[in-house]
């Protein structure tokens, strides 16, 4: 299938690698001009670098996402090069453990800052380019659950925040044509999740007792999955769909549920 994305400028965050390094690979094979920004630099200028060789238009801004100063100087610095910007992915963000027993005020409006506030400021920033071309945005949300290392309650809420904005901005950007969607990932083996996982004393019969619960095929959902997912709704291929929460999880979120209750 064609997905009419080539030359398409599209903002990727936090798009060096996992998730996002997965979004910006197959956004770059269709031909559109993935744009990496971020504040490691090693990670994107090697991603970007990748990309060249194997003959990719791309770009990338450097920019710590919780500074909102920052966020708009690497958007007027892709307009500069590029001089339009047609999709945005929200995808940054991390799973800092911040709970509600042993955490604090403090770190959990931080944990806001990392996780959250920045979708809404990269998204105000691009609006007016969006506005231009019915470009669309795709925020990238997370199933929560406890981690048993001290809670999740800054990144749950920010999750939770995640999907109210996708439904929020695809209601107010309707009349200019801007669609608005989140894809909502559960268990997909990112560096970050490896990371996690080996926290824990046995690190591969944990990985066993989370895919052993993953109705289809019992496996992680792989970056590829996500990206295809992504890439569909930054797509015209995808033109009538707004407002939506999309797992991609091969049922973990809510099959296992069914699943369990005939067992």
């Amino acid at each position: 299938m064609n997905l009419d994305i080539k030359d398409k400028i599209i903002i990727v965050t936090g798009g060096s690698k996992g998730i996002g390094g997965g979004i910006v690979s197959l956004l770059a094979k269709e031909g559109a001009v993935p744009i990496i920004i971020g504040r490691n630099k090693k990670d994107i200028l090697s991603a970007f670098k990748k990309l060249q060789e194997n003959g990719y238009k791309a770009g990338y801004a450097f920019a710590e996402l919780t500074k909102p100063e920052e966020c708009k100087k690497a958007v007027s610095h892709v307009l500069d090069q590029f001089g339009r910007i047609d999709g945005l992915v929200n995808n940054a963000g991390v799973n800092d453990g911040v709970g509600l027993e042993h955490g604090n005020y403090e770190d959990f409006m931080e944990s806001i800052k990392r996780n959250l506030a920045h979708y809404y400021a990269m998204a105000q920033l691009v609006l007016p380019e969006l506005k231009k071309n019915k470009g669309s945005i795709v925020n990238i949300g997370s199933k929560t659950s406890v981690t048993g290392q001290g809670g999740t309650s800054g990144y749950a809420a920010a999750n939770g925040g995640r999907n109210a904005l996708t439904r929020e901005w695809a209601v107010e950007l309707l009349p200019y044509g801007i669609r608005v969607n989140c894809v909502i990932v559960a268990e997909c083996f990112t560096p970050l999740y490896n990371k996690w996982i080996q926290n824990f004393e046995n690190p591969n019969e944990k990985l066993s007792s989370i895919t052993e619960k993953i109705p289809l095929e019992n496996r992680m959902t792989t970056t590829d999955e996500i990206a295809n997912t992504v890439v569909f709704l930054l797509s015209k291929r995808s033109s009538h769909t707004t407002g939506q929460l999309i797992y991609v999880d091969g049922g973990y979120t809510h099959l296992d549920r069914a699943i369990n209750k005939e067992l």
